[in-house]
């Protein structure tokens, strides 16, 4: 649609009654090819505390916020949500999912109220050829979203979607799949991997939990590689993980939290940039590295 039709459009709004008018304005902006290419992330998010607290971490996602573009759509691949096949979120009104337990109330008292946008859930279920994309009721924004959106965008102004991860297929699936959402950066659409590369959770050392930049041995090694890895584009290696050895054994011992980088690098074009951020790692199994593109 150009904008001389748009402007036709929208001033028939108001003939329509105020009932009708979000439901189409949210139609046009999802079509709208004119926004501004956004990059593609993959965040580490790390304890669900980070929410509410303000450390190094969330501190470089709230300058991160401001520094990009605001987006006019959100779509987050979190590693709390596996499903049997594909589901992206819906509803207009997501919930705010406390998928958690053992943490202070203050962390459970926190909404996310931003909206969703079904039409742009469809527009994302079309975009997708390989599989079918189910659309979705009922799940909502887990914390693999809320926590880092919270400081990325405080205000909650921003439609958000979530995008399922299929349990059941591998890392190659999730990559051709991802491809095909390329094209939604160029329709101002933020996409992001929440999880974390380097994900142990049975071989924390809680006791190192103040303990700067603090990993084991094979934990530092596969940071190391998936680093090297990212920057020079070497895509193939890190979708066939399972073949790395042993540091990636153990520091990938369910690929829930390392899938969500997988659909980030698919996002990256050919000679486009990419930076790592909150390259820490923590407690020994743990780590926080990043990954912006573009």
């Amino acid at each position: 649609m150009n904008r001389k039709d748009f402007l036709k459009t929208a001033a028939l709004l108001p003939l329509f009654g105020s009932a009708m008018k979000l439901p189409i304005l949210d139609h046009l902006a999802a079509l709208d090819d004119t926004a501004e290419k956004m990059p593609a992330l993959f965040i580490g998010h790390g304890s669900p505390m980070n929410a509410i607290e303000l450390n190094e971490f969330s501190k470089s996602w709230q300058v991160l916020g401001k520094n990009l573009t605001k987006p006019k759509f959100i779509l987050c691949v979190s590693a709390h949500w596996e499903t049997r096949g594909t589901f992206v979120t819906a509803m207009e009104k997501p919930k705010t999912i406390h998928d958690f337990g053992g943490f202070p109330q203050a962390l459970f008292d926190v909404q996310y109220p931003a909206p969703g946008s079904a039409a742009f859930a469809k527009q994302t279920k079309d975009t997708v050829t390989s599989t079918t994309v189910g659309l979705d009721e009922q799940w909502g924004l887990d914390h693999g979203s809320w926590s880092i959106l919270k400081h990325l965008y405080p205000a909650a102004d921003v439609p958000v979607l979530q995008l399922s991860i299929d349990y059941t297929k591998d890392a190659q699936y999730h990559y051709d799949l991802a491809r095909q959402l390329a094209s939604l950066r160029n329709k101002g659409v933020l996409i992001i991997g929440s999880g974390n590369m380097v994900h142990n959770l049975g071989m924390v050392n809680w006791q190192k939990m103040n303990e700067p930049d603090y990993g084991y041995d094979w934990a530092l090694e596969a940071r190391s590689k998936m680093n090297a890895f990212i920057l020079e584009g070497n895509h193939k290696e890190l979708i066939a993980f399972k073949k790395q050895g042993k540091a990636f054994d153990f520091s990938i011992p369910t690929p829930e939290h390392y899938l969500p980088l997988i659909y980030t690098l698919a996002l990256q074009e050919k000679n486009e940039a990419v930076s790592l951020f909150n390259d820490k790692a923590l407690m020994g199994s743990l780590t926080m590295t990043s990954v912006k593109i573009g």
